[in-house]
């Protein structure tokens, strides 16, 4: 995938979900007290996947608390929400490995200690959870890292019930946050991308740098071509040029001693400059809109008021574009071999492409 994008000459950004599973590990996971409960866990859950006498004991026990069959689910180590999910399936079977424990040996058992530390680490990482689920979806977008991690970054930093035992971890997790995530408020693909969701704007960027992100998007808003030039341009002639020479004219004239005046004031008060360009009158009346609500669909804002915010909606278009994880596309990747495998091993290559972008590309017009 890094190779395609540089053959295609396209500015790649880190994958959302591959940087946090790093500070998940580093603040988390790499914790001596955490360490040993995922050890624990991992024989507990070992125990049960190779014993098919102790998976049948395990639901007799189920039986009797009246809960449905379940089994315990295996993590994976370079998956860190499979840790988060295999801690989750042994904390809601906790009566029941207590009463199989009276009965029937395991390879290890949790200390009350260790039983409390799981249910305040489930807390402290749900919301990675739930970021992680978020950033996976096929919709997710360039646009949602920014707020996510402002978010996710004030809800770290807010002391809670849950953080006995964890508020060391707690800290080394924001402060792993921090650092892989130094630079995503100065990349500008985020920035813009964040400006240009209705749902966000520039609400969820720092006070400090909204100038400068306001600076970058109308930078962008610049490069693009104004919409009808070429058509004004062929129809001038005769009295349209006339009235051209007019504006010329009009337009040239000597600077006076007040303009100088209120040039520097304007210089020393961005605040109160008065914008005239089309583009920059678009950016205002765009921003000061209320944003919609977050369970809204961007791209459907934008092909509501395309007219209003033309060259607006031409940028969302690009922007909006980008993912923030490489998550569907290694699914893209999975869904080949549903494509080509060994009864359908003759497909050629064009026609297996043709397959797979009906399958990524149907449901959007279903």
């Amino acid at each position: 995938m890094t190779r395609a994008m540089e053959d295609s000459d396209l500015k790649g950004i880190r994958c959302m979900a591959h940087t946090l599973q790093i500070a998940v590990h580093e603040g988390v996971l790499s914790q001596r007290s955490i360490a040993d409960i995922i050890a624990t866990g991992r024989k507990i859950v070992g125990h049960f996947k190779h014993s098919p006498l102790a998976y049948s004991r395990l639901q007799s026990v189920q039986e009797q608390f009246e809960m449905p069959p379940k089994r315990f689910q295996q993590d994976v180590s370079t998956r860190w929400n499979s840790t988060y999910y295999m801690l989750e399936s042994l904390f809601s079977q906790k009566r029941v490995l207590a009463a199989y424990v009276a009965d029937y040996d395991l390879p290890s058992t949790f200390t009350s200690y260790q039983w409390l530390l799981i249910e305040n680490t489930l807390s402290l990482l749900a919301p990675f959870e739930q970021i992680t689920k978020k950033i996976s979806s096929s919709d997710a977008s360039a646009a949602d890292v920014i707020p996510l991690l402002a978010a996710l970054k004030r809800l770290l930093s807010k002391e809670a019930e849950t953080d006995y035992g964890v508020k060391t971890t707690k800290s080394a997790l924001l402060e792993a946050v921090n650092k892989r995530f130094s630079q995503a408020d100065s990349e500008p693909l985020f920035c813009i991308a964040t400006v240009l969701d209705p749902r966000y704007k520039d609400h969820y960027i720092d006070v400090e740098k909204k100038q400068r992100v306001r600076e970058m998007v109308q930078a962008e808003l610049d490069l693009l071509k104004p919409l009808g030039d070429s058509e004004v341009t062929h129809r001038e002639g005769g009295e349209g040029a006339e009235k051209k020479r007019i504006r010329t004219t009009e337009a040239v004239r000597v600077p006076s001693l007040s303009d100088m005046f209120e040039e520097i004031l304007q210089e020393n008060n961005p605040d109160a400059r008065q914008t005239t360009s089309a583009t920059a009158q678009q950016l205002d009346s765009y921003l000061s809109e209320v944003p919609i609500p977050r369970s809204d669909n961007p791209l459907t804002y934008w092909r509501t008021n395309q007219g209003r915010f033309p060259d607006l909606a031409q940028m969302a278009r690009r922007y909006l574009a980008a993912p923030c994880t490489s998550t569907d596309s290694e699914r893209l990747f999975s869904a080949a071999s549903h494509v080509l495998d060994e009864k359908r091993n003759r497909l050629t290559c064009d026609k297996a492409e043709k397959l797979l972008f009906i399958k990524k590309n149907l449901p959007l017009f279903l």
